[in-house]
């Protein structure tokens, strides 16, 4: 099979050109597309995925999609299991968020995005998505292969003993992988990619995992979840002293060790050798540090050293949440 052979028709043709973008956790590859005069993104699925989950997958992109929630699909293939989207022009969240003059309106307009997609209809076989069955199964392929320093360990294996918070919403359609890589900006609105993990789950599991990597304090948090809720921002429950919800504390602390033992997962395919035994708290990064390097130059995400370091800097500021 032809990476041209996914486009359509009027999109093949010599003067198309396709360039690999990435290949995930789920090994589907996805390529850039320019042709005839546009941008387009191209994702081929894996060829262990299972065309049922394909296609339960494809519809909740589509629902996304036809809200308004990701970017426009162009063109199917069901046959290679291929999916091409409109390419969208990102303007960066992370800077639109960062900027003092416009954070407020950023969180605004991120917590009623996570809204719209918590709204959305969640399809009958959608499947469920547990984060925490998740972390237990990475988990037990990475402890069997590298050595992980005590700590990470510890919280690791504390947060899978731990029982989530009674809490009596219901469960939504989530994306399960909202995070800043995830997120485009184009000026206006916000899109969500890679709807891979999306089904049935916790609508405190996005805004928590987002609120992480976003390195959100307390103040921030309550603003999320205000707009999320459609509680205006000055009310009670967005006031300082106003506890967080418990689901949201209990998702936070997931969210950062599910997303840290990913990492560590990946520097170990990388081929990373484990922890020599001298990593603790104290000798290891914070996320805010290791941003910091990232954005120095001085550490690049993609190598095995690098996703480590940020695994091992997810890990342990769960320890203090």
């Amino acid at each position: 099979m032809t990476l041209e052979a996914c486009l359509p028709p009027d999109l093949q043709g010599p003067t198309s050109k396709i360039t690999q973008i990435a290949a995930g956790l789920s090994g589907a590859g996805v390529y850039r597309v320019e042709a005839a005069g546009g941008a387009y993104v191209l994702k081929v699925s894996a060829e262990w995925e299972l065309a049922a989950g394909w296609r339960s997958r494809l519809q909740i992109q589509r629902l996304a999609a036809d809200a308004g929630l990701a970017p426009r699909i162009v063109h199917v293939d069901e046959d290679r299991r291929a999916v091409l989207t409109a390419f969208v022009a990102d303007r960066s969240f992370a800077a639109f968020y960062g900027d003092l003059r416009t954070h407020e309106a950023a969180l605004a307009l991120l917590g009623r995005t996570l809204r719209r997609v918590h709204e959305l209809p969640l399809p009958p076989d959608a499947p469920a998505q547990s984060p925490r069955e998740f972390l237990a199964a990475i988990w037990s392929g990475l402890s069997a292969g590298s050595a992980v320093p005590a700590f990470a360990r510890e919280a690791i294996q504390r947060m899978l003993a731990e029982e989530p918070p009674t809490d009596d919403r219901a469960l939504v359609l989530g994306h399960n992988d909202v995070n800043p890589t995830n997120l485009v900006y184009d000026g206006e609105s916000i899109l969500l990619l890679d709807w891979q993990t999306a089904g049935a789950a916790h609508p405190s599991y996005d805004l928590a995992t987002i609120s992480i990597f976003l390195r959100m304090d307390e103040a921030a948090c309550r603003k999320l979840l205000a707009a999320h809720d459609g509680v205006p921002a000055d009310t009670a429950s967005a006031a300082p002293n106003t506890p967080l919800p418990a689901r949201f504390l209990y998702s936070r602390r997931l969210a950062a060790i599910a997303c840290g033992t990913v990492f560590l997962h990946l520097a170990q395919k990388l081929g990373h050798p484990g922890a020599t035994g001298a990593e603790t708290p104290e000798t290891t990064l914070s996320l805010g540090d290791l941003y910091a390097k990232l954005q120095a130059g001085a550490l690049n995400i993609a190598s095995a050293d690098g996703q480590w370091a940020f695994g091992l800097a997810l890990l342990k500021d769960s320890l203090s949440m």
